[in-house]
């Protein structure tokens, strides 16, 4: 068993350093929304919102606990947004890494779920170093035992799915920091964290220009 934990590292230490590729590429329209991708709210609402983090970054984490619940409320829950996350592995790309298989593994139903609750946990992981600990404590609240979370997060073809999703996040997308943030596939370009203030604005103008995305 540690054999195997310290391979499944190493696998993970190899996707984290796809982090230091960051930048390579220029900017373009977001991809199409794909069946890889993990979304909420009508796949008809008149904008898309892509959101590119990861579960490591301390500023998602803000974006995620300060912003995002009214950001849904107001523009999800509405109908008016389709909001998609797209999967990075910034800051720290070994709890990035196992924090997103864990999310794929708990399925779509709970995806957010899990997600929201790494950003919530991702400080005191980060203090203490724990975090396996830390995870595991939030699979199993959502229905996932130790066999299940030690599986899930080491399940090669889940890893190589990850890392190809990254890689074209990054030199396809052209995505260099997280949070990163397109509406109906134009940038936005703000300084710091976007505002309500600023997602009313660039919905807005994005309802304008048309349902192309």
């Amino acid at each position: 068993m540690q054999s195997r934990r310290l391979a499944i590292a190493t696998i993970i230490a190899g996707l984290a350093a796809l982090t230091l590729l960051a930048g390579c590429g220029s900017k373009t329209a977001s991809r199409p929304v794909t069946t890889d991708d993990v979304s909420m709210g009508s796949a008809t609402a008149p904008v898309t919102v892509v959101e590119y983090a990861s579960v490591a970054c301390p500023f998602c984490a803000q974006f995620n606990i300060e912003i995002f619940p009214d950001f849904k409320k107001r523009f999800v829950d509405t109908g008016q947004v389709r909001y998609v996350a797209r999967e990075m592995l910034t800051h720290n790309g070994s709890l990035s890494a196992a924090g997103f298989l864990l999310a794929r593994c708990a399925g779509q139903d709970k995806y957010f779920e899990v997600v929201d609750a790494i950003y919530h946990a991702r400080d005191a992981m980060e203090v203490s170093g724990k975090y396996r600990e830390g995870l595991l404590k939030i699979a199993k609240s959502v229905g996932i035992n130790e066999a299940q979370f030690d599986a899930c997060t080491s399940n090669a073809a889940s890893i190589e799915a990850l890392n190809a999703r990254v890689e074209k996040y990054m030199k396809v997308d052209g995505i260099n920091s997280t949070p990163s943030f397109l509406v109906n596939g134009k940038p936005m370009a703000v300084a710091g964290l976007p505002t309500i203030a600023d997602f009313e604005k660039a919905i807005a103008e994005a309802k304008a220009a048309g349902p192309a995305r």
